[in-house]
């Protein structure tokens, strides 16, 4: 939270207005079932809570913001995903820091894509109780 709080300040400050921030599932409650149980059992306790501050304190700012929240990570050597948007109930257990850097880079070579949006990101057909590798 404090760190969000930092950034914005600072990006304000120099008339900066595009942030990108990665985050983590769960911050709005957003993921379902069994994994989201088990995504709570193994975030709680300080992570979700400051994860999901920081976002709060990102979308209240007037900067043109894109969250990323991914999956699990992964190393694998792949560039997969999907997306979901804040308010839908997150898919998948986990998503190659691959392909997150992908999608960063998309974002980067189009600055005025997903302004404003919250995105999940998942490799498609990965859902379950937990990520694989648990």
């Amino acid at each position: 939270e404090a760190q969000a709080r930092a950034v914005v300040a600072a990006l304000t400050a120099a008339g900066t207005r595009r942030l990108i921030w990665i985050s983590t599932l769960g911050i709005y409650d957003e993921v379902p079932g069994e994994y989201g149980k088990w995504n709570h059992r193994m975030l709680d306790g300080g992570y979700l809570q400051t994860y999901s501050a920081a976002a709060k304190l990102i979308e209240e700012s007037n900067l043109d913001y894109t969250i990323i929240r991914p999956a699990w990570l992964s190393d694998a050597d792949e560039v997969d995903y999907e997306l979901t948007q804040k308010g839908e109930p997150f898919q998948g257990t986990e998503v190659s820091r691959k392909s997150v850097g992908a999608l960063v880079a998309e974002l980067v070579k189009n600055p005025a894509d997903s302004i404003g949006a919250s995105l999940g990101v998942n490799k498609p057909g990965t859902d379950g109780d937990k990520p694989s590798w648990y």
